[in-house]
């Protein structure tokens, strides 16, 4: 099983202290000692980081995170009431990968974090109340941009990490970083009567893996080759 660089620390520390208490149990209590050590597998399991096979063509949006799509709202007003833009929100349950990923290739205009609060992800005011960290992209053509990804905690995620740069560029389906435990990732783009929305409200999906949407006007290429280097990705 491969696991995330991004939680080194919390990786450690479950390895030391679910070894140390299976230790102990199964110094004194025999076959008890099976417990502690399920329980520190399934923690390990919160910071899976499988290899994906990334999706390639032009025109193509993919899954920034794993988990259900919770949204998908169209022609929705700009901050400055100027122009459309769609957005598709993912819960993130506790049991997901929480590795988050590029939607697409381009380069990092920005990164901005805001601390917050922690309110459970699920609920509305999570969206304008939580701490959360805004990666913004100019995509790469033909999509229209620019791109915000979104990362936003919940209840149980009190840490969100994320590595990249302004002016770094990333590949489509590149890992980004990660929001620990439950959480949410919103996605927003601009609106175009160009676009092919390819999943649903409850719909599962896979970050770097599930093409969200894919441009009309782009050349219809899409292949499930998997990248060389993408193993090599951190």
């Amino acid at each position: 099983m491969l696991t995330t660089s991004y939680a080194g620390k919390e990786i450690a520390l479950t390895l030391l202290v679910g070894l140390a208490v299976t230790v102990v149990i199964g110094w004194f209590f025999g076959w008890w000692a099976i417990l502690p050590a399920v329980i520190a597998l399934a923690l390990l399991l919160f910071y899976r980081d499988p290899v994906r096979r990334i999706p390639e063509g032009r025109g193509l949006v993919l899954a920034p995170a794993d988990g259900r799509i919770v949204a998908i709202e169209r022609n929705l007003p700009g901050p400055d009431g100027q122009g459309r833009w769609l957005r598709i929100m993912t819960f993130l349950a506790v049991y997901n990968v929480h590795v988050n990923r590029s939607p697409c290739a381009g380069r990092v205009r920005g990164v901005e974090y805001k601390p917050g609060k922690f309110l459970n992800a699920l609920r509305d005011e999570a969206d304008a109340c939580n701490e959360c960290n805004t990666v913004t992209l100019t995509p790469a053509a033909p999509l229209p941009g620019p791109v915000y990804v979104r990362q936003i905690a919940g209840a149980l995620a009190r840490r969100i990490v994320c590595t990249l740069k302004e002016g770094q560029d990333v590949a489509a389906g590149e890992r980004i970083g990660m929001i620990k435990l439950g959480s949410r990732t919103e996605l927003r783009l601009p609106e175009s009567d160009d676009w092919d929305v390819l999943v649903r409200v409850g719909q599962r999906v896979a970050a770097g893996k599930t093409v969200l949407l894919r441009l009309r006007t782009a050349v219809p290429a899409v292949s499930e080759a998997r990248r060389p280097v993408e193993a090599q990705v951190s």
